[in-house]
């Protein structure tokens, strides 16, 4: 989870400035940062999805009091986040094909980053110390599954990549631990590799800087 978090931190951190800084009629630039910005949206989608369908109903059976505290205020924050991950999107399409109407977009994703922050924070601060209580590794090891279920295959190498740029060394390897051996091999390599190019594509340099808060 906080894999994951980092790396959302660190790309929604720098959206916004990626969308101010294409010059108006430069399609080539917005393709490059409304793809990106596309991906990223995605990720975070399935990302909550995953806890919308396995980590919230665990945590309402078997949380009691302690849940049913925090529990609805995450599931709202979710649909605010949700709301606000929708209306990027809906205007992304226009902006990605004509590099016009920016101002409008990055307002969209200053807020979306905006909820998503306080939302991970209070999310590791709250439901975290719940899931090591209530939750067993399996049914925690599902909250990776569903994503990895849902996620176009050709996808999984680069946003892997994208997580493993902050990741803890122990994280990975626990995370590619029930992964078959060529993967474990193979995918650290590839997956770095990718996201550097697409780091250097999309940010201008391999090593984009690191997340905040």
């Amino acid at each position: 989870m906080y894999m994951a978090h980092t790396m959302l931190r660190r790309e929604f951190d720098l959206l916004p400035q990626l969308v101010r800084d294409v010059r108006t009629d430069d399609t080539g630039r917005s393709e490059v940062v409304g793809a990106h910005a596309e991906f990223v949206c995605g990720i975070l989608h399935l990302h909550h999805e995953g806890e919308d369908v396995v980590l919230w109903p665990l945590l309402h059976e078997r949380g009691g009091a302690e849940a049913e505290e925090i529990v609805p205020v995450m599931e709202e924050q979710h649909h605010a986040i949700e709301a606000a991950n929708a209306e990027a999107t809906r205007l992304l399409p226009g902006w990605r094909s004509t590099a016009r109407g920016g101002n409008e977009l990055t307002e969209a994703f200053d807020r979306l980053r905006a909820a998503l922050l306080e939302h991970m924070a209070m999310e590791e601060q709250r439901i975290l110390p719940l899931a090591e209580k209530y939750v067993t590794a399996a049914e925690w090891r599902r909250l990776g599954e569903h994503g990895l279920e849902k996620s176009p295959k050709k996808t999984l190498p680069l946003a892997f990549g994208m997580a493993m740029y902050e990741g803890d060394p122990e994280v990975v390897r626990a995370v590619l631990a029930e992964a078959p051996l060529p993967a474990r091999l193979i995918m650290p390599v590839l997956a770095r590799r990718l996201y550097a190019k697409h780091a250097k594509r999309v940010h201008g340099t391999p090593t984009p800087p690191r997340a905040t808060g």
